[in-house]
């Protein structure tokens, strides 16, 4: 039997039973300290590494106390110190944790190169909230090892409880930030009787990399290993961590998978009954569709309207700035039907995709959900024959003989686009007879366009004051507004100040305007007033300034020579800059050059133009950026990493103004 609902039902009904299945799993001893660990030298893994985890073991064990399911990790790690770096690095630990996650019986302790012990006391281990996002405290128990040194072996262990919880599509990893000799997973399923759930089985499956097969252990548990792990280390542009990272996916099936070939056409058409209903059209939405859809002729006019309705008309209470709190969101009754929520003038994600869909179908066009992916977490792999790599679902209309996109449960999707994580990927269009896996398409560079524009005046010891607007459209602007909509006007001028002084730390920003943060169709759009003291350096009668004003002060994005994953942008992207410059009397342009052009086989298009008005009165540049790919090869870096040195260079470029000789 497929699908995640399923079993979440099923182990709901096993929880309401109450079964009395408590596996208490009791703290273990330290293990003794090989003499040769606590003698080595050097790492085994990674020979330049600064400290190595000699083992990394963690036991699993699902489980019920008093009717309630749970989740126990017991975790145990010792490392071993090389360097001081080591040291500095692996001295201060933070388990952090979420939800109704307890973290308990921490102990530690350093083993001298000496062999002597120091223990961890239990009042250094205290609890600091390490971020807060969207009213979602991630918090940390902390603690700092003591007398840590390098040749010095620390150990530590504790045991982690999520409560009402169950190893249902759990990930567990392999790599760490240093390299590990020795890892181990030990897993104890829930234990059931068979008259209640006669074939649940926990599964596994490994992502990018190898395990050993698991054996069976005592007290009903089952173990696998790793040996010589190599430490995880982000690169920049990199794909998703979980896309490269060792590690194991954990979860409870019932009944034997199918075959992938098999799988998803039995999987399409159980969606496709089960959205069936959702998607109901009666007298009110034909009304509704037929009223919104108006004077409009083509079948892109017609659904550019629907869209619209749906995206602005609609309350989306699923939206963090939609006013609610989540304790609100949670008690809000669902809508049964898209007439529920046409009615209400609210609705969750979902049902908004789902109105939408049903006033297509009245509008008469064949709309479809699709399950989709999220590439911003793994990339979808349909040799996996389960659903839980298609989390997201969209709505399929089909125009002549092929099938458009569309999300408007994603409040700021531009009509014509999905979020960046659903393009270019597989769906699954679900169908009562043929359901079938179509690419989405990816939206093109200029529908995700930065638009800069700045008008400066340039001073004799080289400062530029000015006003300078910042627009972002697509891809862009849905990013911005989703990092500001939840803010204080406070909140949003504060990062727009941090995020010009990141560049230029002389900056002084003021008169900000910020427009159309929770606006669905508009573009997102800072204005302000800037004044960059020092931006131009002067040395005698000359004056060199970048003119590339919004590349001011960032970074070469790749510095690295080699590299070890693939190269992964999120989506095609545009720049548009316009900078006017007004110059101080007495100043001209002394050397005209500029960047020369560049095309990289329409991947990558670069140019600059330049040009003085009046009599030395005014400067203007514009610059155009274009970059139209999302992924390479790790063999394809040199050339890639060319092109951006390349940018990175031209956008560096100086000019000069030199002072005319008085008269």
């Amino acid at each position: 039997m497929t699908g995640r609902l399923f079993l979440r039902a099923l182990l709901a009904v096993i929880v309401f039973i109450g079964l009395a299945n408590s596996s208490a799993f009791a703290g273990e001893d330290w293990k003794p300290i090989d003499p040769a660990h606590l003698a080595m030298k050097t790492p085994l893994v990674e020979p330049d590494a600064d400290a190595e985890a000699i083992f990394w073991e963690v036991r699993v064990a699902d489980d019920m106390s008093y009717g309630d399911l749970r989740t126990v990790l017991n975790h145990y790690i010792r490392i071993k110190i090389f360097t001081e770096r080591g040291k500095e690095s692996q001295s201060q630990v933070d388990i952090a944790y979420l939800g109704n996650i307890k973290i308990t019986d921490i102990a530690g302790r350093t083993i001298k190169p000496d062999g002597s012990i120091i223990e961890l006391k239990k009042d250094a281990v205290f609890e600091r909230t390490i971020v807060k996002v969207s009213g979602a405290k991630l918090k940390a128990k902390s603690f700092a090892m003591p007398a840590v040194e390098p040749g010095a072996i620390i150990e530590y262990r504790w045991k982690e409880v999520r409560g009402n919880h169950l190893s249902l599509y759990d990930r567990y990893q392999f790599q760490r930030e240093i390299p590990v000799q020795f890892v181990k997973y030990s897993f104890k399923p829930l234990s059931l009787s068979g008259y209640y759930a006669p074939n649940l089985q926990m599964s596994v499956r490994m992502f990018n990399g190898r395990f050993e097969p698991f054996q069976k252990e005592k007290d009903g548990f089952s173990s696998t290993t790793m040996k010589n792990v190599p430490a995880f280390r982000e690169e920049p542009h990199m794909p998703p961590e979980d896309q490269v990272r060792t590690w194991l996916l954990v979860y409870y099936t019932i009944d034997q998978q199918l075959s992938p070939d098999k799988f998803w056409p039995k999987y399409g058409r159980e969606q496709y009954e089960e959205y069936k209903k959702k998607l109901k059209v009666n007298d009110d939405v034909k009304k509704a569709a037929a009223t919104m859809i108006g004077d409009a002729t083509t079948p892109e006019q017609k659904l550019e309207r629907l869209y619209d309705f749906c995206r602005t008309k609609i309350k989306n209470v699923s939206d963090d700035a939609s006013g609610l709190t989540a304790d609100e969101r949670a008690k809000l009754k669902a809508n049964e039907s898209p007439a529920d929520t046409l009615k209400r003038g609210m609705g969750r994600s979902h049902e908004i995709d789902y109105l939408f869909a049903a006033l297509a179908t009245a509008a008469g066009f064949e709309a479809r959900v699709v399950r989709i992916g999220d590439r911003g977490d793994t990339f979808f792999d349909p040799s996996f024959a389960d659903d839980y790599m298609l989390g997201s679902y969209d709505i399929a209309v089909k125009l002549g003989n092929d099938w458009r996109f569309f999300d408007p449960g994603s409040t700021y999707v531009p009509f014509g686009m999905l979020r960046w994580q659903e393009e270019g990927q597989r769906a699954l269009i679900c169908d009562a007879k043929e359901p079938v896996f179509v690419m989405t398409p990816l939206s093109p560079p200029e529908k995700s366009l930065e638009k800069r524009t700045a008008t400066l005046t340039l001073s004799e010891d080289g400062t530029v004051e000015g006003d300078v607007q910042i627009e972002y459209t697509g891809h862009l602007a849905v990013i911005k507004k989703e990092e500001n909509d939840d803010d204080s006007p406070e909140q949003r001028e504060q990062s727009l100040r941090d995020m010009i002084k990141a560049r230029m730390s002389t900056a002084e920003v003021s008169d900000i305007k910020i427009e159309n943060v929770t606006d669905p169709a508009k573009p997102f759009i800072y204005r302000f007033h800037v004044s960059v003291p020092g931006y131009a350096q002067r040395t005698g009668k000359r004056l060199f300034l970048q003119p590339a004003f919004f590349e001011k002060g960032i970074p070469a994005l790749f510095t690295a020579s080699q590299r070890k994953h693939q190269l992964y942008f999120h989506y095609p992207w545009m720049e548009n800059d316009t900078v006017t410059i007004n110059l101080p009397k007495g100043f001209a342009l002394d050397n005209p050059d500029k960047p020369a052009p560049f095309n990289a086989s329409d991947l990558a298009k670069y140019e600059v133009n330049m040009k003085v008005i009046g009599k030395n009165e005014q400067f203007v540049y514009n610059r155009t950026w274009m970059f139209n790919a999302l992924i390479f090869p790790q063999a394809s870096y040199a050339g890639v990493k060319k092109v951006f040195e390349a940018l990175h260079e031209s956008d560096n470029h100086t000019i000069t103004f030199k002072q005319a000789a008085a008269q």
